[in-house]
Order: C-alpha cells, then sequence, then structure tokens
C-alpha cells in the first residue's frame, strides 16, 4: 500500500460517506477506520464495502490515549482524517462534559500520536481535522457569510468543544511544525444519517403520519451541503491543500428550516402519492433550543478558486436523492430507530 490512513469515525454519518469514497477511488491506501461504536456509530453504514482488502476496521475510543497510541505504533500512518466527534447540540446542552472528553481530548489524543511519529519525517504527511461552520458563531440577515478569517464566537457546549480542537489543531501546527489543515463546514444532509437530525428525522415521522418538530417559528437559516460533495472536498483538501490553512465547506444553499420542512413535506408526499399539503398538517412548532444560532452561511471562495471544488447538486436534487434513499431503505430505518444497528458489531466482530 502506498499510504496508511486513519479515518476517525468512520462508522458516522459523514465519516462512513469519506471511508466509501477513499477505500473505493484508492486501492494503493490502507483505510483504517477508528470508530468507538457511540449511539451515532453504525457499521451498517459502510456493510458494502466491508470486505475489501484495503480497508480495516479499529473499535477504539479517541479519548483513550493508550489506545491511541498502541494504534499509531501499530499501523504507523501517513494520514489522519478527523471527523470523530460528539455532533448533536442538544445533547451537548444536557451533557457538555462528555463533548469535551471526544471533541478536546480525543483530538489531542490524536494530534500527540501524529507528532510523536512523524517527528523525525514530517514529508508527505498530514493531519486533516473536520470541523464545524458553529464555531463561527451566528450571523444576522444582513448578506454577509462565515470566511475562514471570522472570528470564533461559539454559543453551545458543542461548538466550544470543536472551536477548543481547532485552536489545538493549530497550535500543533504553529508550536511542533505537524502537518495540518482544516475544514469548517455548514450543515450535512444525505444518505445514512442518524435519524434524531433535522431532514431524516421528518422523513421518517412524514413517512409514519407523526408530528415534525420545528424549534421556534422555524426561522432559524442553515446552509445546506450534500454530504457525498463534503467527502468530495475533504478528497480534494487532503490531497492539495496547503499546510497550516483553513477551508470552509459550503453548499451555497441557505434556506429557512420551516421552508425546508414545507420542500419536504411537498416531496414526500409525492412520493407516497399522498394530495399536496397533506404532510404539512403534521408540522408542529415546539418551544426554541438554547442558545439557538439564527443563521450559518459560508463562503467557501477559497476552496472553490483554489482548490476547484464546487457543489454538484442543487439542494432540491439532493433532497430528491435523500428522500429515495430512506424510502428504499427502510431495513436500515428500522434498525437504527430499534437500536439493532448496534448489534453488527458483535455478530461480525465478536463480543463487545
Amino acid at each position: 500500500m502506498v499510504k496508511t490512513i486513519f479515518i476517525t469515525g468512520g462508522a458516522g454519518f459523514i465519516g462512513s460517506h469519506v471511508i466509501r469514497r477513499f477505500a473505493t477511488n484508492y486501492p494503493d491506501y490502507k483505510i483504517i477506520n477508528l470508530d468507538t461504536l457511540t449511539y451515532a456509530g453504525n457499521l451498517e453504514n459502510i456493510d458494502d464495502i466491508a470486505s475489501q482488502p484495503n480497508y480495516k476496521f479499529e473499535k477504539a475510543d479517541i479519548s483513550d490515549f493508550k489506545a491511541i497510541e498502541r494504534l499509531f505504533d501499530l499501523y504507523k500512518p501517513d494520514g489522519v482524517i478527523h471527523l470523530a466527534a460528539e455532533s448533536h447540540v442538544d445533547r451537548s446542552i444536557t451533557d457538555p462534559f462528555v463533548f469535551v472528553r471526544t471533541n478536546v481530548l480525543g483530538t489531542c489524543n490524536l494530534l500527540y500520536c501524529a507528532k510523536e511519529l512523524w517527528r523525525d519525517n514530517p514529508e508527505g504527511k498530514r493531519f486533516y481535522h473536520v470541523s464545524t461552520d458553529e464555531v463561527y458563531g451566528a450571523l444576522e440577515f444582513d448578506g454577509t457569510f462565515f470566511t475562514e478569517e471570522t472570528k470564533y464566537a461559539p454559543h453551545s457546549p458543542y461548538s466550544a468543544s470543536k472551536a477548543s480542537s481547532d485552536h489545538f489543531v493549530r497550535a500543533f501546527h504553529d508550536t511542533y511544525g505537524l502537518p495540518v489543515v482544516i475544514s469548517n463546514c455548514s450543515n450535512n444532509y444525505g444518505s445514512h444519517h442518524f435519524p434524531e437530525k433535522l431532514i431524516p428525522l421528518a422523513i421518517n415521522n412524514i413517512k409514519n403520519n407523526k408530528p415534525i418538530p420545528v424549534y421556534g417559528k422555524g426561522e432559524n437559516v442553515r446552509d445546506w451541503l450534500f454530504v457525498e460533495d463534503h467527502a468530495a472536498a475533504i478528497d480534494i483538501i487532503f490531497h492539495r491543500g496547503k499546510n497550516g490553512d483553513t477551508y470552509n465547506i459550503g453548499g451555497n444553499n441557505e434556506w429557512k428550516n420551516i421552508d425546508l420542512i414545507r420542500l419536504l413535506c411537498d416531496i414526500m408526499d409525492r412520493k407516497l402519492g399522498r394530495p399536496q399539503g397533506e404532510s404539512q398538517k403534521l408540522i408542529t412548532f415546539v418551544a426554541d433550543r438554547a442558545g439557538h444560532d439564527l443563521r450559518y452561511a459560508i463562503d467557501s471562495s477559497k476552496l472553490q478558486r483554489e482548490l476547484g471544488w464546487a457543489p454538484s447538486l442543487t439542494f432540491e436534487e439532493g433532497l430528491e436523492k435523500t428522500v429515495d434513499w430512506y424510502l428504499a431503505n427502510e431495513k436500515w430505518i428500522k434498525n437504527v430507530t430499534s437500536g439493532e444497528y448496534q448489534d453488527y458489531y458483535n455478530k461480525h466482530y465478536g463480543q463487545l
């Protein structure tokens, strides 16, 4: 194998798409998937490539330094693409310490092990840290966008933990010369998304005629990025990004939550053969989230200008593709919502 790459969080939503892309497009790379399999880690997400000879799964908690040190010593990776993170804002409000342990301490463990391994030979090595636009705080409805120069202003325990991890990555670059890149992305959507998040939750609830919860009045705005476009951007940045640089990845695609849900209802009505407008009756406004940021919007012009990346789909096209996937994969949804997916590791890798 030409390179050995650690991809952390590869059983999660975004991570599984990155694993699939790298294992498929780079057969001469050894892809090691490091995932501790929390509630959001689902090995069924990558069942289709699990038997490929250049792929291997290692169950590991990035907050366990000894476990991570052992894996670095065993595989001696040439690169790390770090996606593993606790990412659900509501959960961070309930228990911020889990987010500190995984997102901050876990990132530091990976950084330190990479620094030690590559100390004498950093050439051709790369530590790629995948972050979020939420570290930048919130925007007004004033036409401004988050750029790579926007000051950090996190408002939730989740975004604060990610901001901290970003700072540690830059500190390891500036202090030790570790070859790093960082990307900050907007909200992702697509297949294999854990159904506590807005779009898969809404699809599942519409299908089952259950209320669709919408925070406040649904006026919060997010920039939506198709997950396969995100994986393509990660591929480009990992291979061609400049050491020490940050790249924003966005879909150039702002939607109010309520408008998104209405569009999704119309698509679902058409797909399910229901009268148009039927599913919108399921929309249920609920108490707003504490510290709920009003608007996120990414300026990804640096990535487009310097590395030639651009979104491949409009939001309407991507949402149609996403709905089709969920409707065609009832077993996956059933396994996730019932918890059966958590038995996958036992069945294929032995007892936990």
